[in-house]
């Protein structure tokens, strides 16, 4: 009889269902999971800027989180921002021109894949002084690593944010990014109406104070 997988505990599962990596430790944060997103619903000519809080909020996501996100993209190049009651966030480049490493090394800076420590010199064996043999070159366990993030690095650089964009809206139903300009809409009118009716309570007061 064929015995169904184990089960795994709620603890040992990502968000997604997905078993987590062990200890929950990942080499990137969750704001590069905001930030990449967040870009891929600006892929897409919008009628006017969006606030980063419109932004999380369609994602259901912290507002707060992604307020720090966009200044970084911004001082990347990422993205431009334009102030006031209608101003927000558009992409400063073609999506086919902002690669995942672009948008990972404006959030997260250059972190590397993997720090040495140099291990293999500290053999008791040596008494404190590592023979040639062992402290030449590149370590081992460095050099595999170096490869790997040099190969990971390769891949996101190769995919761009309209690479993602065009995945997902292959995916999506016709009706989503026409919804989605929708949803934005209805926010820049709900902005526009704030901005009218705090003006008019504005001018009914000077007028109460004369």
């Amino acid at each position: 009889m064929k015995q169904a997988p184990p089960r795994l505990a709620p603890s040992s599962l990502a968000a997604d269902g997905m078993p987590a990596s062990p200890g929950g430790v990942a080499l990137y944060g969750a704001t590069v999971e905001y930030g990449v997103h967040c870009l891929l619903m600006l892929v897409r000519p919008l009628e006017k800027p969006v606030s980063s809080r419109e932004l999380a909020e369609l994602q259901g996501v912290s507002p707060t989180i992604v307020a720090k996100i966009f200044p970084k993209l911004e001082k990347a190049g990422l993205v431009i921002s334009t102030d006031g009651i209608s101003g927000g966030y558009r992409l400063a480049r073609d999506p086919a021109d902002i690669s995942m490493l672009d948008v990972i090394d404006a959030i997260e800076g250059d972190r590397r894949l993997f720090d040495c420590k140099e291990v293999r010199q500290s053999c008791a064996l040596f008494g404190g002084t590592p023979p040639a043999w062992v402290s030449g070159g590149v370590c081992g366990v460095h050099a595999v690593m170096l490869r790997a993030e040099k190969s990971m690095r390769a891949e996101m650089a190769r995919t761009s944010i309209l690479d993602l964009a065009e995945g997902m809206y292959r995916k999506a139903p016709a009706e989503f990014g026409p919804n989605i300009g929708r949803w934005f809409q209805d926010r820049a009118m709900g902005r526009e109406s704030s901005r009218i009716a705090a003006v008019r309570t504005s001018t009914r007061r000077r007028r109460a104070d004369d």
